[in-house]
């Protein structure tokens, strides 16, 4: 299918796409979100440039592709508990996300997709990679593919975002906290059919995910390890570059992220929203 509302540029073979002609701080017709959605599915990650968005407008778009889902550990923009904040300032040394990951993986429904819009960038630096499950699975060989078919996998928010982790936390306290609220397990298929795209994708991340199921974390790790070596080949990534007023939306059923921590001394904001998803199978 063709796009006849929106001009949709990919940014690599097989993951990320910049899409233009769209302005969304007004109503986005029907169509244009049909169009939208196919370039989601077909890319993973979608790029909006030049956009200039109230909190309220930012939260109106999000409602166009789902319900939200409030985050619990994040620091949320005052007055806006749907919006979460991604910062880092001058005097900060650590970074929210700075290590291969899919949001919400630990959830029993996990996240459909995360909308991240820069409202203050440093001035080099401070990119975000994406990397695609979609061709990582696909470069599998067809015994491996055997081999994960029939394996599920264990994620968990505890390790992350619990006591123990808030204990190592340093600098970012007080832009994550809650940590009683690290409560979440859940086990996934390691190898999940789209639900809206019908493709099949790896589904385990190095942020989020402990262990197969019925395996010890020592009997897991080399598989796992080989796995997350695999999945972020050159080839199955792509880089964006944030320009304030940039906007993006990926997949996270279908891509992990990686946020670079190269700008020390400069200041980043970023407001997340994330999209409610559906049972993965």
């Amino acid at each position: 299918m063709g796009y006849a509302h929106i001009r949709v540029e990919p940014v690599s073979t097989h993951v990320g796409a910049e899409i233009a002609g769209v302005d969304l701080a007004a109503p986005i017709p029907d169509a244009t979100l049909r169009e939208i959605r196919q370039a989601f599915g077909e890319h993973g990650v979608i790029f909006f440039r030049d956009q200039h968005l109230s909190p309220e407008q930012h939260v109106a778009v999000a409602e166009r592709f789902g319900h939200i889902d409030i985050n619990r550990f994040f620091a949320a923009v005052p007055g806006y508990p749907m919006i979460a904040e991604v910062r880092k300032e001058p005097e900060q040394t650590r970074n929210i996300g700075g290590g291969w990951h899919t949001d919400h993986s630990y959830d029993q429904v996990p996240a459909l997709g995360s909308m991240l819009y820069a409202r203050a960038v440093p001035t080099t630096g401070g990119d975000t990679l994406f990397a695609s499950m979609y061709a990582a699975y696909d470069a599998l060989s067809d015994g491996l593919k055997a081999t994960l078919e029939g394996l599920r996998a264990c994620h968990s928010s505890r390790h992350v975002f619990g006591a123990e982790a808030y204990a190592r936390r340093g600098d970012l306290a007080g832009r994550l906290g809650n940590p009683e609220l690290a409560t979440q397990d859940a086990v996934h298929p390691v190898v999940i059919r789209h639900p809206d795209t019908g493709r099949k994708a790896l589904y385990v991340n190095p942020g989020f995910t402990l262990r197969f199921e019925g395996w010890s974390e020592e009997e897991s790790r080399p598989l796992l390890d080989y796995l997350y070596r695999h999945a972020v080949r050159p080839e199955f990534t792509c880089r964006f570059h944030w320009r304030e007023g940039s906007l993006a939306l990926w997949d996270n059923r279908s891509t992990w992220h990686f946020a670079v921590n190269d700008y020390h001394g400069e200041r980043r904001l970023l407001h997340r929203i994330t999209i409610e998803g559906t049972p993965l199978h």
